[in-house]
């Protein structure tokens, strides 16, 4: 990772870009807020990179292909660096897979200048102002609104898609992403209004605290447009502006009101969750109102983005809504 920065650091003088970026009205101008100040894009951009994860579905989902994008490092279950949905998406362009960027040790800045980017989309991503800085230096940069990794799916595009120069596409996609969620949710009235926890990756060695993600993190939001609600202790975590809290499973009763638990794992998991001294005693576990996800095209399109949505949504419905029936 630092061996990445100095190099990043050192290729600021030496990269030149060759491409830049055109409109058919140069002195247009847009400006976009974010975490690390205000970036200023001079007409609409022709070649776009994205970095982190996700923000490459915006330009794809647009029609635009980007020059260059991070290689998925979770959920891709063939190993070739994009996940399936955004296969697809490629295909029905007739586009060639775009140079993916090895983020396993952190931003490649040499890669990334190496494509000659216009501006790079990143509004959805854990940014340092270090890795921030460096990037504006190769192409005027889109960093995430306000924490790292808790732009929520709109905003990502609503960001992104105002620094490729197309904000009224990207309202069109939120508005055509909220249409499918609002009919996938119409047919599973069993969803309104549950109380649903999203419980982090569990340690089935040691069952002794169940932590959870609060409101903030994007797979919450993602359950919150599918009717769901959180009960009052995610939300008082939630409010204080943490990522995630926990409960320790003596105090398990303070759950007794979840309906429906999502969490990745195995069907050895439920098992070890309903036998447990302290979790049986849950009444979602007790119940078998859990959703189980894995390291798939599910589990991962758990955090939603503009592609995932749809590719996952019946299914994802399908899921919740029987943990919800369950008695």
């Amino acid at each position: 990772m630092q061996a990445r920065m100095e190099r990043g650091f050192a290729i600021l003088t030496m990269v030149f870009l060759a491409v830049a970026p055109v409109s058919a009205d140069p002195n247009d101008l847009v400006e976009i807020v974010h975490a690390y100040g205000t970036t200023t894009i001079t007409g609409q951009p022709e070649r776009i990179a994205t970095v982190s994860w996700s923000n490459h579905e915006v330009p794809l989902a647009l029609g635009v292909v980007p020059v260059g994008m991070a290689a998925a490092n979770f959920g891709d279950d063939d190993g070739d660096g994009v996940l399936p949905w955004v296969a697809d998406r490629l295909a029905e362009l007739g586009a060639e897979t775009p140079v993916l960027f090895d983020e396993g040790d952190g931003i490649d800045f040499e890669a990334v200048a190496a494509t000659g980017p216009d501006v790079i989309l990143a509004a959805h991503s854990g940014l340092s102002r270090q890795e921030y800085e460096i990037l504006s230096q190769i192409a005027p940069t889109i960093a995430f609104p306000h924490m790292p990794w808790t732009t929520e799916w709109r905003e990502m595009i609503r960001m992104n898609s105002a620094g490729m120069g197309r904000p009224e596409a990207g309202a069109a996609l939120i508005a055509d992403l909220e249409a499918q969620i609002t009919r996938a949710v119409a047919g599973t009235p069993a969803l309104a209004g549950k109380n649903a926890i999203f419980v982090t990756h569990l340690d089935p060695t040691d069952l002794s605290r169940i932590p959870f993600y609060s409101d903030n993190d994007t797979r919450v939001a993602f359950l919150h447009d599918l009717g769901l609600v959180s009960p009052p202790l995610v939300q008082e975590i939630s409010a204080s502006g943490r990522f995630s809290g926990e409960v320790s499973a003596e105090q398990i009763d303070r759950l007794d009101d979840v309906d429906i638990v999502v969490t990745y794992g195995t069907a050895a998991l439920l098992e070890q969750l309903g036998t447990h001294v302290l979790t049986q005693r849950m009444p979602a576990i007790s119940r078998g109102a859990v959703v189980l996800l894995s390291n798939d095209p599910l589990g991962t399109a758990a955090s939603p983005s503009p592609l995932s949505i749809p590719y996952v949504l019946d299914q994802y419905v399908a899921l919740l809504a029987a943990a919800a029936r369950a008695e």
